[in-house]
Protein backbone atom coordinates (compact mmCIF):
# COMPACT_ATOMS: atom_id res chain seq x y z
CA UNK A 1 0.00 0.00 0.00
CA UNK A 2 1.46 2.99 -0.77
CA UNK A 3 2.18 6.19 1.98
CA UNK A 4 -0.90 8.40 0.18
CA UNK A 5 -3.64 5.38 0.75
CA UNK A 6 -2.14 4.61 4.33
CA UNK A 7 -4.65 5.81 7.20
CA UNK A 8 -3.09 8.45 9.56
CA UNK A 9 -2.12 8.10 13.11
CA UNK A 10 -5.14 9.98 13.82
CA UNK A 11 -7.63 7.74 11.93
CA UNK A 12 -6.02 4.88 14.12
CA UNK A 13 -6.26 6.47 17.46
CA UNK A 14 -9.60 7.36 16.51
CA UNK A 15 -10.37 3.70 15.94
CA UNK A 16 -9.13 2.82 18.90
CA UNK A 17 -11.39 4.86 20.84
CA UNK A 18 -14.29 3.33 19.45
CA UNK A 19 -13.15 0.12 20.36
CA UNK A 20 -13.19 1.55 23.99
CA UNK A 21 -16.37 3.13 23.74
CA UNK A 22 -18.06 -0.27 22.39
CA UNK A 23 -16.60 -2.01 25.04
CA UNK A 24 -18.14 -0.06 27.50
CA UNK A 25 -21.60 0.36 25.37
CA UNK A 26 -21.57 -4.14 25.39
CA UNK A 27 -20.52 -4.61 29.13
CA UNK A 28 -23.37 -2.21 29.57
CA UNK A 29 -25.86 -3.67 27.30
CA UNK A 30 -24.84 -7.02 29.40
CA UNK A 31 -25.20 -5.49 32.83
CA UNK A 32 -28.62 -4.92 32.19
CA UNK A 33 -29.71 -7.72 29.94
CA UNK A 34 -33.19 -8.93 30.21
CA UNK A 35 -32.59 -12.18 29.30
CA UNK A 36 -30.63 -14.90 27.46
CA UNK A 37 -31.40 -13.54 23.90
CA UNK A 38 -31.79 -9.52 24.65
CA UNK A 39 -31.66 -8.28 21.39
CA UNK A 40 -29.52 -4.87 23.05
CA UNK A 41 -26.53 -7.46 23.81
CA UNK A 42 -26.80 -8.75 20.39
CA UNK A 43 -26.78 -5.23 19.13
CA UNK A 44 -23.65 -4.41 21.23
CA UNK A 45 -21.91 -7.36 20.21
CA UNK A 46 -22.20 -6.40 16.60
CA UNK A 47 -21.33 -2.77 17.14
CA UNK A 48 -18.21 -4.34 18.89
CA UNK A 49 -17.18 -6.70 16.26
CA UNK A 50 -17.20 -3.69 13.99
CA UNK A 51 -15.21 -1.92 15.53
CA UNK A 52 -12.51 -4.19 16.87
CA UNK A 53 -12.41 -5.61 12.95
CA UNK A 54 -11.82 -1.89 11.47
CA UNK A 55 -8.84 -1.23 14.61
CA UNK A 56 -7.45 -4.19 13.38
CA UNK A 57 -7.63 -3.09 9.29
CA UNK A 58 -6.44 0.41 10.42
CA UNK A 59 -3.47 -0.99 12.56
CA UNK A 60 -2.41 -2.98 10.19
CA UNK A 61 -2.45 -1.00 7.05
CA UNK A 62 -0.67 2.13 9.31
CA UNK A 63 2.15 0.39 11.28
CA UNK A 64 1.65 -3.92 10.23
CA UNK A 65 0.76 -4.89 13.20
CA UNK A 66 -2.26 -6.94 14.32
CA UNK A 67 -4.40 -7.15 17.25
CA UNK A 68 -3.71 -10.50 20.00
CA UNK A 69 -7.36 -10.81 20.12
CA UNK A 70 -10.36 -12.05 17.70
CA UNK A 71 -13.63 -11.26 17.64
CA UNK A 72 -16.35 -12.93 15.46
CA UNK A 73 -17.81 -10.96 12.60
CA UNK A 74 -21.32 -9.64 13.38
CA UNK A 75 -22.58 -12.21 10.28
CA UNK A 76 -20.92 -15.40 12.24
CA UNK A 77 -23.20 -14.95 15.40
CA UNK A 78 -26.73 -16.24 15.35
CA UNK A 79 -29.69 -13.34 15.82
CA UNK A 80 -31.88 -13.91 18.75
CA UNK A 81 -34.06 -16.79 18.34
CA UNK A 82 -37.62 -15.62 17.21
CA UNK A 83 -39.44 -18.67 16.81
CA UNK A 84 -42.32 -20.22 18.11
CA UNK A 85 -41.59 -20.84 22.04
CA UNK A 86 -43.59 -23.88 21.82
CA UNK A 87 -42.75 -25.51 18.13
CA UNK A 88 -44.42 -28.34 16.93
CA UNK A 89 -42.28 -29.50 14.38
CA UNK A 90 -38.36 -29.14 13.76
CA UNK A 91 -35.99 -29.59 11.23
CA UNK A 92 -32.55 -31.18 11.42
CA UNK A 93 -29.76 -29.98 8.84
CA UNK A 94 -26.40 -31.78 8.67
CA UNK A 95 -23.80 -30.98 6.60
CA UNK A 96 -20.46 -33.39 6.76
CA UNK A 97 -17.50 -33.17 4.91
CA UNK A 98 -15.35 -35.56 3.70
CA UNK A 99 -11.80 -36.15 2.15
CA UNK A 100 -11.14 -39.31 0.12
CA UNK A 101 -8.36 -40.42 1.24
CA UNK A 102 -7.95 -43.60 0.67
CA UNK A 103 -8.87 -44.29 -2.81
CA UNK A 104 -8.45 -47.78 -3.30
CA UNK A 105 -9.56 -48.84 0.29
CA UNK A 106 -13.06 -47.07 -1.07
CA UNK A 107 -12.84 -49.36 -4.31
CA UNK A 108 -12.52 -52.11 -2.41
CA UNK A 109 -15.30 -51.62 -0.09
CA UNK A 110 -17.78 -50.38 -2.87
CA UNK A 111 -16.82 -54.21 -4.53
CA UNK A 112 -17.62 -56.24 -1.83
CA UNK A 113 -20.62 -54.20 -1.63
CA UNK A 114 -21.11 -55.57 -5.24
CA UNK A 115 -20.17 -58.94 -4.58
CA UNK A 116 -22.69 -59.50 -1.77
CA UNK A 117 -25.41 -58.10 -3.64
CA UNK A 118 -24.70 -60.69 -6.51
CA UNK A 119 -27.27 -63.12 -4.99
CA UNK A 120 -29.94 -60.38 -6.30
CA UNK A 121 -28.57 -59.16 -9.38
CA UNK A 122 -29.27 -60.03 -13.20
CA UNK A 123 -25.25 -61.43 -13.36
CA UNK A 124 -24.08 -58.49 -15.31
CA UNK A 125 -21.02 -56.65 -15.00
CA UNK A 126 -21.15 -53.69 -13.02
CA UNK A 127 -17.30 -53.23 -11.98
CA UNK A 128 -17.34 -50.29 -13.68
CA UNK A 129 -19.54 -49.10 -11.79
CA UNK A 130 -17.02 -49.98 -7.93
CA UNK A 131 -14.10 -49.31 -10.22
CA UNK A 132 -14.33 -45.61 -9.90
CA UNK A 133 -14.60 -42.81 -7.23
CA UNK A 134 -17.69 -41.34 -7.84
CA UNK A 135 -19.54 -45.23 -8.56
CA UNK A 136 -17.73 -46.44 -4.84
CA UNK A 137 -19.66 -42.88 -3.50
CA UNK A 138 -23.18 -43.66 -4.48
CA UNK A 139 -22.52 -47.55 -3.65
CA UNK A 140 -21.00 -46.95 -0.07
CA UNK A 141 -23.82 -43.96 0.61
CA UNK A 142 -26.49 -46.15 -0.95
CA UNK A 143 -26.00 -48.67 1.43
CA UNK A 144 -25.18 -47.26 4.65
CA UNK A 145 -26.77 -44.49 6.48
CA UNK A 146 -24.83 -41.30 6.70
CA UNK A 147 -24.50 -41.61 10.29
CA UNK A 148 -22.94 -45.31 10.14
CA UNK A 149 -20.39 -43.83 7.55
CA UNK A 150 -19.31 -41.51 9.79
CA UNK A 151 -18.65 -43.55 12.10
CA UNK A 152 -17.13 -46.01 9.85
CA UNK A 153 -15.50 -42.87 7.80
CA UNK A 154 -11.53 -44.06 8.15
CA UNK A 155 -12.76 -47.70 7.23
CA UNK A 156 -14.26 -46.76 3.93
CA UNK A 157 -10.91 -44.44 3.05
CA UNK A 158 -12.49 -41.16 4.25
CA UNK A 159 -11.24 -38.15 6.13
CA UNK A 160 -13.59 -36.25 8.12
CA UNK A 161 -13.49 -32.25 7.16
CA UNK A 162 -15.92 -29.78 8.97
CA UNK A 163 -19.21 -30.32 9.98
CA UNK A 164 -22.49 -28.27 11.08
CA UNK A 165 -25.76 -29.31 12.49
CA UNK A 166 -28.98 -27.04 12.56
CA UNK A 167 -32.20 -27.44 14.71
CA UNK A 168 -34.54 -25.03 13.74
CA UNK A 169 -38.20 -24.52 14.97
CA UNK A 170 -41.59 -24.04 13.28
CA UNK A 171 -45.23 -23.88 13.94
CA UNK A 172 -46.16 -26.64 11.29
CA UNK A 173 -44.30 -29.26 9.34
CA UNK A 174 -43.36 -28.80 5.99
CA UNK A 175 -45.42 -30.56 3.54
CA UNK A 176 -44.53 -33.67 1.60
CA UNK A 177 -41.47 -32.60 -0.81
CA UNK A 178 -41.89 -29.29 -0.44
CA UNK A 179 -38.29 -28.36 0.40
CA UNK A 180 -36.64 -31.48 -1.44
CA UNK A 181 -35.23 -29.67 -4.65
CA UNK A 182 -33.47 -27.07 -2.57
CA UNK A 183 -33.02 -28.24 0.88
CA UNK A 184 -30.79 -25.68 2.77
CA UNK A 185 -32.04 -22.45 1.17
CA UNK A 186 -34.79 -21.47 3.00
CA UNK A 187 -32.86 -21.64 6.70
CA UNK A 188 -34.11 -18.91 8.62
CA UNK A 189 -31.26 -18.05 11.67
CA UNK A 190 -33.85 -16.66 13.84
CA UNK A 191 -35.29 -19.97 13.81
CA UNK A 192 -32.33 -21.86 15.20
CA UNK A 193 -32.96 -23.62 18.19
CA UNK A 194 -28.94 -24.63 18.82
CA UNK A 195 -26.35 -25.23 16.29
CA UNK A 196 -23.40 -27.39 16.77
CA UNK A 197 -19.79 -27.05 14.59
CA UNK A 198 -16.63 -29.26 14.33
CA UNK A 199 -14.13 -28.06 12.67
CA UNK A 200 -9.75 -28.83 12.50
CA UNK A 201 -9.53 -25.01 13.30
CA UNK A 202 -10.69 -25.18 16.84
CA UNK A 203 -7.91 -27.79 17.66
CA UNK A 204 -5.25 -25.34 16.55
CA UNK A 205 -2.50 -25.27 19.32
CA UNK A 206 1.17 -23.99 18.89
CA UNK A 207 1.71 -25.75 21.66
CA UNK A 208 1.26 -29.13 20.75
CA UNK A 209 3.02 -29.28 17.71
CA UNK A 210 6.64 -29.17 19.21
CA UNK A 211 5.28 -31.34 22.59
CA UNK A 212 8.43 -33.91 22.76
CA UNK A 213 6.02 -36.67 24.51
CA UNK A 214 3.44 -36.13 21.31
CA UNK A 215 6.14 -35.96 18.57
CA UNK A 216 2.63 -36.11 15.97
CA UNK A 217 1.03 -33.16 17.40
CA UNK A 218 -2.03 -34.74 18.10
CA UNK A 219 -3.28 -35.22 21.34
CA UNK A 220 -4.68 -39.25 22.08
CA UNK A 221 -7.76 -37.94 23.04
CA UNK A 222 -8.38 -35.75 20.58
CA UNK A 223 -8.07 -38.90 17.64
CA UNK A 224 -11.82 -39.04 17.20
CA UNK A 225 -11.97 -35.67 16.24
CA UNK A 226 -13.24 -32.29 18.32
CA UNK A 227 -15.56 -32.26 20.98
CA UNK A 228 -19.05 -30.54 19.21
CA UNK A 229 -19.39 -27.23 20.82
CA UNK A 230 -22.86 -25.21 21.31
CA UNK A 231 -22.62 -21.75 19.40
CA UNK A 232 -23.47 -19.99 22.45
CA UNK A 233 -23.31 -16.50 20.00
CA UNK A 234 -27.28 -16.47 20.03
Amino acid sequence: MSDAAQPTAAEVRAAAEAVKTALDRHLAAVERRSGEDDPAVYEAFNELAVAAETYDELLYDRYDEVTPFEIPAAEDALPPYTGPEEPSALSVLIRRDYAVAEPQRLLAHAQRIEAADDDISDGSDTSETSGTVHGALGLLFGEYEPDEIASRHKEFGLEEGDSTLWVTASDEPAEPGEWLEAPFEEVEPAQVVCRFDVSAVFDEDPDDVDDPDDPDGIDDDLEDGPVPALDTDR
